[in-house]
């Protein structure tokens, strides 16, 4: 059995579980903590290290980080929902001295549409298709004929003169106390602008609320078929260490 460690880096927090990567399954338990107020780079550091205690992490293992900002060369190049400090850190370099072990950063939507083509939804299907995760922003991955195309930053469209994200992610539903109805109504206008742009085959949606997607996806009023994410909310974990895996066999 080939396992790695993930661990997924969000806006509200901070999660990670031992991943078996000939499944997607996680073998361990999930564990979760609350991101730090800020989300600055050594407090978050600090968190990723207690949960790779609580996993009773080995310095041989393989260590995949899920991050929701453009990932460049190791770099965090931007920052969504956290500290800015975070804009042009060597966060791998930093992740892994720090550790002591060696970590692989992606982006969270892509580490979701990773885990989504090889494991969930999105397996197998030819052309486009797009990941959405709704959470505290909106993250997007592009995926053509299984191919992964990173940093695709889709919740920063500008839509009603402001960014997407601000005005359709799950966290503004929550803030606004949007009925599913209303959200709808959003999510509908960010869609069918994605449908304009890319003509993807398929929507896949993953984040927490996608659990829920019987109550908002009938509402949503577009052409392309909508699914919800497989693999949920463990979609990040589980893209996280895989594409740590694959980063480190191509290497070797």
């Amino acid at each position: 059995m080939t396992q790695a460690l993930g661990i997924d880096i969000g806006g509200t927090g901070i999660k990670g579980a031992r991943v078996d990567l000939t499944n997607g399954e996680l073998i361990s338990e999930r564990i979760k903590y609350p991101t730090p107020d800020g989300g600055r780079p050594g407090d978050v550091l600090d968190v990723v290290e207690t949960i790779l205690a609580d996993l009773d992490m080995k310095p041989t293992e393989t260590l995949g980080v899920t991050f929701p900002a453009v990932i460049s060369h190791g770099r965090t190049m931007s920052a969504a929902n956290v500290s800015p400090d975070w804009i042009g850190l060597p966060a791998e370099q930093l992740f892994s001295d720090s550790l002591g072990i060696s970590a692989h950063f992606v982006n969270d939507a892509d580490a979701a549409g990773l885990a989504e083509v090889t494991f969930g939804a999105a397996r197998d299907v030819a052309g486009l298709v797009i990941v959405v995760t709704l959470g505290t922003g909106i993250g997007s991955a592009l995926i053509h004929d299984g191919v992964l195309v990173p940093n695709a930053e889709l919740g920063h469209l500008e839509l009603d003169g402001t960014d997407a994200e601000h005005r359709a992610s799950n966290a503004a539903r929550e803030r606004e106390g949007l009925s599913f109805e209303k959200w709808a109504l959003r999510l509908t206008r960010y869609f069918s602008h994605l449908e304009k742009l890319f003509s993807p085959e398929l929507f896949v949606v993953g984040g927490g609320v996608s659990k829920q997607h019987s109550e908002f996806f009938p509402l949503i009023a577009i052409d392309t078929p909508l699914l919800p994410a497989t693999l949920l909310n463990n979609a990040g974990i589980v893209g996280s260490a895989l594409c740590a895996t694959q980063k480190e066999q191509s290497a070797s």
